[in-house]
């Protein structure tokens, strides 16, 4: 296949062509998963003004004919396979192939795994060795790999590490999908004899996951490979029980409590043709995979990153502390030999936090953390040592055992799914810098094969309710396409199948002994909420076609109604989880009454499901669910809403809920309701006062009604609970708590409480729409709206997004009286810009404005001030 050409004038290129959803690496094979792929072109961001794609030509080359395809459309995004479907022998560009990798069932091999007797049910599952040699005639020139796994896996071939994932085959419902991994491995076969090899540990399969000490075996108690070679299209080699297996170094390797490797039971020659080393024994084929095999669009697991340590810390109790300055997820990583005898132990414990200058570990809960290195008779044999099987969240690592360590001696390796970044923003404010910095690196630490709420205590789940709120913010920052789109498929899958309609709470859901597993608005909302999201960021509607079922299963059957048709008032809520005000023993204890935020919800998503019909053509879908929709607001307004427009809770979530969902009768009332926020902001002193479902909507509802400052005035409020105090502590993460760590240096005593937890962050959808001004006006950024709004203190910004049609750009900075604004506008897209004076609709190109500028006359905003009160001093941060 060669790359779409554009009827296009000088000036435009394409930067970058992608199939579906499909990882695009800089080298080598392009792997997808589907015979008939879309295409999409991104367009290098230019000078060219006004240029919109009138054709397109697409030229497929296979068997040796060449199909060419030439098309009228200005449709650059998710095109149309327009031939016949592909066969597995593949499709090429001019620079490598394209091939579609269907891993034929008729061929499977077996999974295979060590002795059933080998290991104990109820312990933790050694890991384990498995290898086979063959022998090839001559030197390969298209060789592939097929892998996957019932836990996790590592391949080598003849000695050599097959590819850079980690943590293969991911996280996924595996009762009903389990991910596979296709490899080229051409360079690294050989002409005569061969072997392969692999590693596999218990992973999430088969290791204990979930809060309150967790439990095994959750998706079976036998771990194993499946693998098959592929030489030139034939079948080499595959799992089954041809193979030997053997224990190695990794005596322990769990998620929550770390690994523990021996360096003294190392088996040179497990991955060495010649057969030798001591213990190898037949393999038993264990039952094939109950999940359908799906080659994912999402990419790996890769390292991303590596810190080195910024100090070595003495505690006061004598302890050895490496701090490298970032609190990451990943693990430890040997540059040096260590200093340590045979049968010595190197331990590293990790934590996110100190306190009172010790290791803060109460906030992991019962989890260990912990990796164990005995030394064998070499040491130099350690260079480069890391875990593989499991990941910590860390910014600090206790070292023991070790003795003269220098900062030389280790670094952090940094894990996460690897999404290419697409947003980033800048400011002239610091600490808000620091703040976006810490919502990035939130969103790094907690993608980790599925969104998790926490990377480091016993739980790293995926929490349904964290995702939806924010999913705004991942998507602007990340191209977040492939890998929600798989998440959400298990979703569905276990709400549909296992769960009555109902979407767990978390998936792939490993708590379904938790007895909350109700109806629950806010979490559950994300079977339609989140594929409304991405089809805004991505132009996809077949993310909407294939989640439809899971949203209107939730509508029609998941949700409990009382006798109105909103939520049955005996339904156990959420709500606003996390409300500052909430002891630390209760989050779920919030001001605002958990079934108006419930309902408020259940409103909204009733009309973004009837917009989404209408988008996919099920127009009698989508009028039942309007009209719904429209009842239900009602019944809302008589149950919540006053008729001046005060809400039932009188509290910042409820009015922001109903201004941003737009549940009141009439601008009367919202204008009522607008002052009402208005005024519980100044009272609060611009603190925050809102948990999950108020947070991400806050500083958005105050600027629909007006009040820009209060918005800007709380963003920069530098007390707890505000977003500021955390980065004023240190934070390099968002935090779970508004107050994680208390002024005085302590961990806030609440059983949760984590550093690094990204639904808080959903904070920075207002500096990439606001303060930078860049929204989506149609799916796909196909037509923008550029509109930044300057205040506070802050005198410049830099926002960018990387959309599918190319980069799109804002950059303002105030200068005396003017506003200097420079604004880039990608080929094939429109955009609609909005400045003081200003209102045009803009075309492609680079364009620079200079409009007056006056600053607010209400900034800064004042507090509320009681009469009876103190005079307090202004506490943001200018």
């Amino acid at each position: 296949m060669t790359v779409p050409v554009p009827s296009a004038k000088p000036g435009i290129s394409i930067a970058h062509l992608s199939v579906d959803h499909y990882e695009t690496p800089a080298a080598g094979p392009i792997f997808i998963g589907t015979p008939a792929p879309r295409l999409s072109w991104r367009f290098a961001s230019g000078t060219s003004e006004n240029w919109l794609q009138k054709s397109y030509e697409v030229r497929i080359q296979r068997s040796g004919q060449e199909e060419a395809y030439a098309v009228d459309s200005e449709q650059s995004v998710l095109v149309e396979w327009p031939s016949t479907p592909l066969s597995s022998s593949g499709i090429s560009t001019p620079s490598r192939p394209s091939t579609w990798n269907g891993w034929n069932s008729g061929t499977l091999g077996g999974i295979i795994s060590c002795s059933a007797d080998a290991q104990d049910k109820e312990t933790s599952k050694r890991p384990f060795h498995v290898r086979k040699s063959f022998t090839l005639a001559d030197q390969p020139k298209d060789a592939r790999l097929y892998a996957t796994a019932l836990g996790l896996y590592e391949v080598e071939i003849n000695g050599r590490r097959v590819g850079d994932h980690f943590f293969a085959p991911g996280w996924q419902s595996y009762n009903h999908h389990l991910n596979y991994q296709v490899y080229d491995v051409s360079a690294l076969l050989k002409e005569g004899e061969n072997v392969v090899g692999g590693y596999v540990g218990e992973g999430w399969y088969a290791g204990s996951i979930g809060f309150g000490g967790g439990r095994r075996n959750i998706y079976g108690e036998r771990i194993g490979l499946m693998a098959q070679l592929e030489v030139g299209g034939e079948v080499v080699v595959q799992t089954d029980d041809g193979w030997e297996w053997v224990f190695g170094v990794l005596i322990t390797s769990e998620i929550y409590d770390g690994e523990r490797y021996d360096a003294r039971q190392a088996n040179d020659a497990w991955s060495i043709s010649d057969g030798k080393g001591e213990g190898w024994t037949k393999v038993d084929v264990i039952d094939p995979p109950k999940g359908r095999l799906i080659y994912p669009e999402s990419p790996p697991v890769r390292i991303t990153e590596v810190v080195s340590v910024k100090e070595i810390i003495t505690t006061p109790s004598g302890k050895t502390i490496l701090d490298f300055g970032q609190n990451l997820v990943g693990w430890c990583r040997f540059s040096r030999a260590p200093r340590c005898k045979e049968g010595e132990e190197i331990v590293l414990r990790h934590a996110e936090v100190l306190e009172d200058g010790e290791l803060g570990v109460r906030p992991l809960r019962v989890a260990k953390c912990t990796d164990t290195v005995i030394c064998g008779a070499d040491p130099s044999h350690l260079v480069e040592w890391q875990p593989k099987f499991t990941f910590h969240g860390f910014r600090y690592a206790e070292v023991s055992g070790w003795s003269g360590i220098t900062k030389d001696d280790i670094s952090a390796v940094v894990l996460h799914t690897d999404l290419e970044r697409t947003g980033f923003f800048e400011c002239s404010h610091e600490q808000i810098n620091k703040l976006h910095q810490n919502v990035v690196w939130g969103w790094r630490g907690n993608s980790l094969s599925v969104p998790t709420d926490c990377p480091q205590r016993d739980e790293r789940l995926g929490w349904t309710g964290d995702l939806q709120i924010f999913t705004p913010t991942a998507c602007f920052l990340f191209n977040t396409a492939g890998f929600l789109a798989g998440w959400l498929r298990d979703v569905a899958a276990e709400q549909i199948l296992e769960e009555d309609g109902v979407p767990p709470v978390v998936v792939p859901n490993v708590l379904q002994h938790v007895p909350f597993q109700s109806p629950m608005a806010v979490w559950d909302d994300v079977t339609a909420l989140t594929p409304r999201d991405l089809h805004m960021a991505f132009g996809d509607r077949r993310i909407l076609l294939d989640q439809y079922e899971s949203m209107t299963v939730w509508l029609d059957k998941g949700v409990k109604r009382g006798r109105n048709g909103l939520y049955s008032p005996d339904l156990i809520q959420l709500g606003d989880w996390l409300d500052p005000k909430a002891p630390p023993e209760d989050p779920a204890d919030c001001r605002t009454d958990s079934h108006l935020v419930a309902n408020a919800y259940l409103v909204h998503v009733t009309k973004a499901v009837s917009d989404i019909s209408k988008i996919i053509g099920k127009s009698t879908e989508a009028e039942r669910y309007a009209a719904d929709s429209a009842r239900l607001k009602r019944e809302f307004q008589r149950e919540y809403i006053s008729p001046s427009g005060r809400m039932v809770s009188d509290s910042q979530t409820a009015l922001a809920l109903a201004i941003q969902f737009d549940l009141f009768l009439d601008e009367s009332q919202r204008q009522h309701a607008a002052e009402r926020l208005a005024f519980l902001v100044t009272r609060e002193k611009f603190k925050v006062a809102t948990g999950f479902a108020g947070t991400p909507i806050i500083l958005q509802a105050l600027c629909a009604t007006g009040n820009l400052p209060m918005a800007y005035r709380m963003l920069q409020e530098s007390k707890a609970p505000s977003w500021l105090y955390a980065v004023l502590m240190g934070s390099t993460t968002m935090w779970e708590r508004w107050d994680s760590m208390l002024p005085d240096g302590k961990i806030n005593p609440g059983e949760m409480t984590s550093f690094n937890h990204y639904a808080l962050g959903s904070v920075a959808a207002f500096m990439h729409n606001v303060i930078g001004g860049l929204v989506p006006l149609e799916a796909g950024w196909k037509k923008i709206r550029i509109q930044p709004q300057p205040g506070g203190t802050l005198t410049s910004a830099n926002t960018r997004h990387i959309s599918p049609y190319g980069e799109v750009s804002c950059e303002w900075e105030i200068r005396g009286d003017k506003l200097y604004v420079s604004v880039v506008v990608p080929p094939n897209t429109t955009a609609s810009v909005i400045l003081p004076g200003i209102k045009e609709e803009l075309g492609s190109g680079r364009k620079e404005y200079i409009v007056d500028y006056k600053q607010d006359e209400r900034w800064p905003p004042q507090p509320f001030k009681h009469p009876f009160m103190m005079p307090q001093e202004d506490t943001f941060v200018a």
